[in-house]
């Protein structure tokens, strides 16, 4: 099992691409999120929309959803792709349609369309399971960001790799280490969304605060989702460091530990 940062910056990250991973098992890849960058990502990584067997939603922003339009074209009008599974939410799939897919995607030529015209989706309820080739995954709600009085559904999921390891990839959350302790303990290696902008957004985790959990949870803690520009010396603070764009972790059978194609130079 091979895990790449196809983009490893924010939502407004200019050099590093919206942070967009692609999960592959035995040759076959699932893209985590398509957000605007997608496609660019796609191409620096050596891969086109051809070489996507399924899709995982994890929330609504533009960051992680705004590429959609672009994979659902271009799978729909070869004839050479089937559909692909899109994995996501089961509530959250209504609105992804209505609020964000529909205007671009809602007709083609003598055909009015739904969601399910593009992909086969795999809608999960609130504590489900799907799998990928023959994996695992179980979707975890963070605490993103508040409509009023409404959490506003955002999903991170947690895997376990060949040789048993634990993967917690939380997606965007608030800094939130009570709800999501328990996680942290289980999880061998630990993908975290790092805010590093002089001011904090209250929306997403930031790196002052994430500098303040246990030694422990730092030293499996990879950091991603951050801002452009000059970072924070990660490892001197006790994480393992910021992941880079294209990074490529390596959770083989063999592997003791996760093999990183970048990790000699994150920093």
């Amino acid at each position: 099992m091979k895990f790449t940062f196809i983009g490893s910056g924010s939502a407004f990250a200019l050099e590093n691409f919206n942070s967009n991973m692609v999960i592959e098992v035995d040759g076959h890849r699932m893209l985590i999120d398509c957000g605007a960058d997608a496609r660019w990502a796609m191409k620096e990584a050596g891969w086109t929309y051809k070489d996507v067997d399924a899709v995982y939603i994890s929330h609504l922003h533009a960051d992680h959803i705004a590429g959609i339009e672009w994979l659902a074209f271009c799978t729909y009008f070869d004839p050479t792709v089937k559909k692909i599974p899109m994995y996501i939410n089961d509530l959250m799939s209504h609105e992804l349609w209505e609020k964000s897919l529909q205007g671009g995607l809602g007709s083609i030529q003598n055909k009015i369309t739904t969601l399910d015209d593009f992909f086969d989706v795999q809608r999960i309820s609130l504590n489900g399971i799907f799998t990928f080739q023959n994996v695992e995954f179980r979707i975890v709600q963070t605490v993103h960001v508040m409509n009023g009085y409404h959490l506003v559904p955002s999903y991170g999921l947690i895997w376990t790799a060949p040789g048993d390891k634990k993967i917690f990839l939380t997606t965007d959350t608030q800094f939130c280490p009570h709800q999501i302790y328990d996680f942290y303990k289980d999880a061998d290696v630990i993908f975290h969304d790092c805010e590093t902008s002089p001011f904090k957004s209250g929306i997403h985790a930031h790196y002052d605060d994430l500098r303040m959990l246990d030694e422990a949870f730092k030293a499996k803690m990879w950091l991603y989702h951050y801002q452009d520009g000059e970072k924070p010396d990660a490892r001197k603070d006790g994480f393992r460091g910021f992941v880079k764009k294209g990074q490529t972790f390596d959770f083989s059978q063999k592997a003791t530990a996760p093999k990183s194609s970048g990790e000699a130079n994150a920093a």
